[in-house]
Formats: structure tokens, C-alpha cells, sequence
């Protein structure tokens, strides 16, 4: 590892918490250079929904390349993005009865988050979007002025402005949280908006997660949601849901809010939508919102990635077997299951999560990444999260097999007991 040390930057991150070299992986299994095996519950932070190096994707993108298809193309019309957009809106939209523009930001989650802003404000004409707090959307400036993670946002250099962040709805309260989530943040946001006394402006737009991923998998309320989407337009602003981690299957469905009564004005996509681990980021805009666009005025060089195309029209493939989405929802229940037991034996700890984005509390971060640590030196990828890494989630790809998914938790569990039951 002497090379990446001596060369790459400081700012690398995960490599500090794996030191290891990989070289080689398959769906929820990644080998090192030595041949110790790793069973992957981080997926690439939620890239690898179908595995490193998908079968079918992998045969697809091959068959592509070998044929000289279009690797690049900007927005230019090309036949693998008509394919990729016209198995989108057979498999996802039509059938759920949506009506969206497929917008192509980007190769990153932050550049669906900016182009989201941009467009929030050019429609409603105001300047100030409400986030919340424990809020993750990127790391480009807008998209990090949504952003609370304090590490984070002391790295911009600059004033962060246009932002409120305001507190969350979580469907159970956080351990030890103290700013107000719940129902209650609910109307406090509606007091102060209609209050034309508050010193607050209407915003134009409401970002939420549905699920804080990076915020320690904190999940808000259905009933929590739907009342954001009705003060944003009872304001005249947009509601917009960044399904960026947790959508394209993670929590079971499609989308992570489905079922939820809502109608999100733009839906932020990116990571498992590119299927194979190639970058790929995408807005859905009501069509009312996204005439406002004037041709090139968001552009991005690497918008028409054609090999994300391709292995992400095979990735929309597992949607049409229901069996799918049920296998998710099946294998987040084992997962929960196991945490739950393991969260009874140490006082202080407590699981949420939905479908196979499931997370544990230690309440501590030191613990937490110790037990993270413990937890590679066994040959499992776990990662924490958090806004004082005191949370560990675990995400492993949707087509984890059951004996791998089932042998990973067990060494979560001995990873756990090694650092709760010797220093408790």
C-alpha cells in the first residue's frame, strides 16, 4: 500500500478504515491481494444494490463494447439512453402511474441535488430551501449548504447561505436527540412559514430524505412526510425527495416512499441506478416544473454515460419479478432480526432502518468504529455513519445470497461481543 501513501491525496477516507488492497469481487464478496475474502455489507455506499460485477450486466456491458456502441455522448440521442429511458418508464413509472421528465445531471448524487435546487428556484423565484438537520445531499457547495455534517461543511471554505435547516420527523425517536424531531418539528415549520412576523421567507423548496442514510439511518415518519409535502404547497414551494441512497430498491419497492401517499414535485436518483458501479445520476421533474429549463442551462460532460445506460436498463429488469422486492423486504427482516437480538444483550442500543438499509446504535463512536474495525479484521465490510460515527449500517447488495448474508451477520455479531463484552 506503500504507492497510495506516498501519492493519493489525505483526503482518502475508507481505504483508512480498510487498509487492504482489493483486487478481485463478485455480488457480496470482495478477495484482496493476499486472497483473504471479505463479505461486503457497505456495497459502495449503496452503488452496488445487484453486486459487484453483476452477470447479466457484466455479459451486457461486454456484448456493448464489443459491438463499438456509444461510450460517451453528452445529451446527444444514442440507442442504449432511448433503451435505458424507454425501459424506465415501462417498468417504473407507467405502471405506478407517474408522470415525470427524466433529467441526465451528472455522474454524482450531489449533481441531481444541484440541478434540483437550480430548478426549485427558477421555478418558484425565491432563494431559500428548507433541509433538516442530520441532512447528507453532497458535497458540491449547494448541495452542501443542505448538508449538516459539521466535518463536512468546515471543508467549503466559504459561507454556506440559502439554506434552513429545521428539525426531522423521525417515526421513532433518535437516543438522546435534542432538537425537537418528531410530529412536533411539523408544526413548528407551518408556524413559523405562515407567520409573516418569523423573519423566514417562504421557501422554494423542502429537501428531505426519506431515510437519513448518512444521518444514522433515521427514518421519518409517513405521516411526518406527507405533512411536508402538503405545507410546501400550501407556501407554493416544491417538495423534493432525495432518494439518492435509498431508492432504486433499498428499502424493497422502487422507490423508498412508495405507499406513503406521496407526489414529490422532483425525485433525486443516483448511485444504485447505474447498476454495475458505473456512475450514473438522474432527476425525475413533473413536466410542469421542468418546462422552465432553457436548453443547456445545467449541463454535465459525463450526463450521457452510455455504459450506465446499459447495465442500468438491466438493473431495471429486477423490478419487473414482484419476487424481488419481496426477497428485499425478506432478507431486511433477517438482517433486523439479528440486530434487534443483538441490541438486547447491550443496554443503550437500538436498530432502525427499512427494508435492507438497517443500522444499529451503539451511542458511542469510538465503539461503533472500533466495532467496525473488529468487523474487517474478520472479513466483513461494515461502515459507520452518523454525525458522531456512532451508528454502523449495513447495507449489503439486494442479491446477497442467503448463506453469505447469514455468515456476515454472524461475524457482525462476534465483532460486536468483542468490544461490548470486554469494555463494558
Amino acid at each position: 500500500m506503500q504507492i497510495f501513501e506516498e501519492w493519493e491525496s489525505e483526503i482518502r477516507a475508507y481505504c483508512r478504515a480498510a487498509p487492504t488492497v482489493f483486487k478481485t469481487a463478485s455480488n457480496a464478496r470482495q478477495t484482496d491481494e493476499s486472497g483473504k475474502t471479505f463479505i461486503d455489507f457497505f456495497a459502495g455506499a449503496g452503488v452496488l444494490n445487484f453486486g459487484h460485477n453483476n452477470p447479466k450486466m457484466k455479459q451486457a456491458l461486454i456484448e456493448y463494447i464489443q459491438s463499438d456502441g456509444v461510450a460517451h455522448s453528452l445529451d446527444m440521442y444514442t440507442t442504449a439512453k432511448r433503451t435505458f429511458i424507454q425501459k424506465f418508464v415501462d417498468t417504473i413509472l407507467k405502471p405506478r402511474e407517474m408522470d415525470y421528465r427524466l433529467q441526465f445531471v451528472g455522474p454524482t448524487g450531489t449533481n441531481a441535488v444541484e440541478a434540483a435546487l437550480k430548478l426549485a428556484r427558477r421555478v418558484t423565484g425565491r432563494e431559500n430551501i428548507v433541509a433538516f438537520h442530520h441532512a447528507f445531499h453532497g458535497m458540491t457547495l449547494g448541495a452542501l449548504a443542505a448538508t449538516t455534517n459539521a466535518h463536512f461543511r468546515n471543508a467549503a471554505g466559504v459561507p454556506l447561505n440559502h439554506v434552513t435547516h429545521q428539525s426531522f420527523g423521525c417515526e421513532t425517536p433518535c437516543p438522546g436527540c435534542q432538537l425537537g424531531c418528531g410530529m412536533g418539528s411539523l408544526e413548528r415549520m407551518r408556524a413559523l412559514y405562515s407567520n409573516s412576523s418569523s423573519g423566514l421567507p417562504k421557501p422554494a423548496a423542502f429537501l428531505v430524505e426519506t431515510i437519513q442514510a448518512e444521518g444514522g439511518v433515521r427514518v421519518a415518519s409517513a405521516e411526518w412526510l406527507k405533512g411536508v409535502q402538503d405545507l410546501a404547497h400550501e407556501l407554493g414551494a416544491l417538495f423534493i425527495v432525495d432518494d439518492i441512497q435509498a431508492g432504486c430498491g433499498r428499502t424493497g419497492p422502487y422507490f423508498s416512499f412508495e405507499g406513503m401517499g406521496l407526489d414529490p414535485d422532483i425525485i433525486t436518483l443516483a448511485k444504485g441506478i447505474g447498476g454495475f458501479g458505473t456512475p450514473m445520476a438522474m432527476n425525475l421533474n413533473k413536466p410542469e416544473h421542468d418546462k422552465h429549463w432553457a436548453p443547456g442551462e445545467h449541463t454535465g460532460t459525463f450526463r450521457g454515460q452510455d455504459l450506465s445506460f446499459v447495465a442500468g436498463t438491466v438493473a431495471l429488469g429486477y423490478f419487473d419479478d414482484p419476487a424481488f422486492m419481496a426477497d428485499t423486504q425478506r432478507k431486511g427482516k433477517i438482517i433486523a432480526q439479528a440486530l434487534e437480538q443483538i441490541a438486547a444483550k447491550y443496554p443503550g442500543c437500538s436498530v432502525r432502518g427499512r427494508g435492507m438499509m438497517q443500522a444499529i446504535d451503539f451511542g458511542d463512536g469510538n465503539r461503533s468504529k472500533a466495532i467496525a474495525t473488529a468487523c474487517f479484521e474478520r472479513g466483513l465490510l461494515a461502515a459507520v455513519c452518523g454525525s458522531r460515527g456512532q451508528v454502523i449500517k449495513l447495507i449489503p447488495p439486494l442479491t446477497i445470497p442467503d448463506e453469505d448474508l447469514n455468515e456476515g451477520l454472524a461475524l457482525f455479531a462476534e465483532a460486536v461481543a468483542s468490544q461490548m463484552e470486554t469494555k463494558s
